[in-house]
Order: structure tokens, then C-alpha cells, then sequence
């Protein structure tokens, strides 16, 4: 047996032989070494929990001075941004007022010019579309001038001067820089002659009186007018009453064409709404025509009695109701 070996086996014997004392010795030993084991980490994990703790309110106060610089840094961009709209704003208006300035001193400038240079002054006047009214008449009721300048007359004052001639039912004046006018004119032509004061008053399709003459001029003539002679004057209209009839007398009319009676018709007596009497001056008979209803029915009648009743002179009578057995007739005159 080796002698270390001997030596463990003394002491084993020795403290098995020697009493309890010694090993109790060792458990008490054991026990406090546990003791301090545990007490360590009881220290350790108390440690621990209190960084932890540590560890916490310092999240928390770092979480809430994050909090606290955003907010500010949210304040701060907010205010950057009001700022830079009410600058932006600011130089737009800069902007807008800069450009107002300069465009309308460009224009003050350009007719400014355009009204003291001899390079606008008017060498050319052109009138279109009259055919009975002549270009020195327009040209002389529109009082512009060769020479003049283009800009120093007023367009609708212009105009209303030339519209001041009956013929003329509208008028458009143009400036066509730098040195020309064109008028351009809408003309009303006269279709009927109205019977007047032993005189003839020119008037169109729309009742505007035109011109007072002596002569019929192979117009169709309008007898029976009730407007007021006091109003039969240029540019004036015939009164509601006679507008209406002249519808009338337009439709027979269109009949009476449409039938080649047109131009043998010379007259129309428009006195009784009811009954229009129509004169043929060729065929020697007046047609008494009632109002303007039943025009094709009624054409057939003239055409028929005219050709029963050539040569004879008298009046031809289609003017009842043949609804009620009314019989149109001829009666002759000797």
C-alpha cells in the first residue's frame, strides 16, 4: 500500500475511531458554505431586480424625453411651415404685382402709341354686303374719317349711327390694324308698299317702315292699315293689330305664288281680319279671300271661277264658311 493511501486510510480510520465531534465539524462547515452560497445570490438576484428597476425608470424617462423633443421637433416643424407658406404667399403676390405692373404698362405704352402714331391713321374703308344702300351713305352716317385715327371713334356709338338708316337692320364695324375699316351691313328689303295719305310707306316682311314714296314701284300694296298715321315714320313698325294681319297677308301671298297668282295680285285690302280682299288687276276681279284659313282649299276655287269667268270683271266670293253649305260664287259687274 502506497503511503498516501495509507495516510486516507489512517484518517478515515482516525475520524471514524475519534469521536462524532469531527464530522459534525464538517456538516456545520458544509451547511454555512450553502448558507453563503445562498445568501450570495439572494444578493445577486436583488442586484439584478434593481438594475432591472434602474434599467426601467430610465427607459421610461428616456421614452418620455423622446416624447418631449418630438413633440417639440413636430411644434418647430409646424411653425418652419407656416412660416414658409406665408413667405411663398408673400412672394406670389410680389410676383403677381410685378407682372400686373408691367403687362399694364405695356398696354398704356402700346396705346399710347397706337393713338399718337400717324402709322395707325385710317387710309382704307371698306363697306360689304349693301345692295341699296350706297357705300358713301354708310361711310357718311358712320362719320369716320380718312386719316382719322383708327382707335379715337367708339364702336357701338359707330354703329348706332348707321343703324340710324332703315335699310340698314344691323351693322359690324371692324378694325383691321394698322390702317383699315370694314363695315359689314345686314339690309331689310322692302317688300310691301302700305297705303298712306295718298303716299306709299316702304315696309319688309317684319313690319319696318323704310322710306315714304310717291310711286308704287310694282310692289303689292297694302290697303286698310290701322296704325296711326302720326307713327308711319323710318325705322318705325306698323302696330300690333297690323303685324298681325301682315302674317296673313304673307301666307296668302305664298298661296298665291306658289299658283303663279303672285304677280297679278296688286293690292290687299287688310281692313277686316275676317275677310281680306285681294285685287287681280289683270284678270279684272277682286277676291274676296275671308281670313287666312283653308288657303289650299280656297286657291282652287279662284283658279277655277277665273278660268269659268275670263274676260268678265266682277268679284269672286270664297269668304263664307263652307262647313255651313256656303256656296262660293261669281258675281259679275256690268
Amino acid at each position: 500500500m502506497s503511503k498516501k493511501a495509507k495516510e486516507n486510510s489512517l484518517d478515515l480510520y482516525y475520524m471514524n475511531n475519534n469521536g462524532q465531534a469531527k464530522v459534525d465539524s464538517i456538516e456545520e462547515a458544509m451547511k454555512k458554505k450553502k448558507m453563503k452560497e445562498r445568501d450570495k445570490r439572494i444578493k445577486e438576484n436583488m442586484q439584478k431586480a434593481n438594475d432591472e428597476e434602474v434599467d426601467m425608470d430610465t427607459e421610461i424617462l428616456i421614452q418620455m424625453t423622446n416624447k418631449n423633443g418630438l413633440k417639440r421637433d413636430e411644434v418647430k416643424r409646424r411653425e418652419l411651415t407656416r412660416i414658409e407658406k406665408k413667405r411663398k404667399k408673400r412672394n406670389k403676390k410680389i410676383k403677381f404685382f410685378l407682372k400686373s405692373t408691367l403687362f399694364l404698362g405695356f398696354i398704356i405704352g402700346t396705346t399710347v402709341f397706337a393713338m399718337t402714331s400717324p402709322i395707325f391713321n385710317i387710309m382704307q374703308i371698306d363697306v360689304k354686303n349693301n345692295d341699296n344702300v350706297s357705300r358713301d351713305t354708310i361711310i357718311s352716317s358712320s362719320e369716320i374719317r380718312i386719316e382719322q385715327n383708327i382707335l379715337k371713334f367708339k364702336k357701338m356709338d359707330t354703329i348706332k349711327k348707321i343703324e340710324e338708316n332703315s335699310y340698314i337692320e344691323e351693322a359690324k364695324i371692324s378694325r383691321k390694324f394698322p390702317n383699315k375699316i370694314e363695315i359689314t351691313v345686314e339690309e331689310r328689303i322692302a317688300s310691301y308698299n302700305v297705303d298712306f295719305m295718298g303716299k306709299y310707306m316702304k315696309i319688309n316682311i317684319q313690319g319696318y317702315m323704310l322710306e315714304v314714296v310717291d310711286e308704287n314701284e310694282d310692289l303689292l300694296v297694302i290697303i286698310g292699315a290701322n296704325t296711326n298715321e302720326e307713327e308711319f315714320i323710318p325705322n318705325n313698325r306698323l302696330n300690333k293689330e297690323d303685324l298681325e294681319k301682315l302674317e296673313d297677308v304673307i301666307r296668302i301671298m305664298k298661296v298665291m305664288e306658289d299658283n303663279e297668282l303672285g304677280s297679278k295680285v296688286t293690292s290687299i285690302n287688310i281692313s277686316k281680319k275676317d275677310d281680306y280682299v285681294l285685287n287681280i288687276e289683270e284678270e279684272q276681279k277682286k277676291v274676296h279671300i275671308g281670313n287666312s284659313s283653308n288657303l289650299s282649299s280656297k286657291i282652287l276655287y279662284i283658279l277655277s271661277i277665273i278660268e269659268k269667268e275670263k274676260g268678265k270683271t266682277g268679284d269672286i266670293y270664297i269668304n263664307g264658311d263652307n262647313n255651313s253649305k256656303f256656296q262660293t260664287y261669281f258675281r259679275e259687274k256690268y
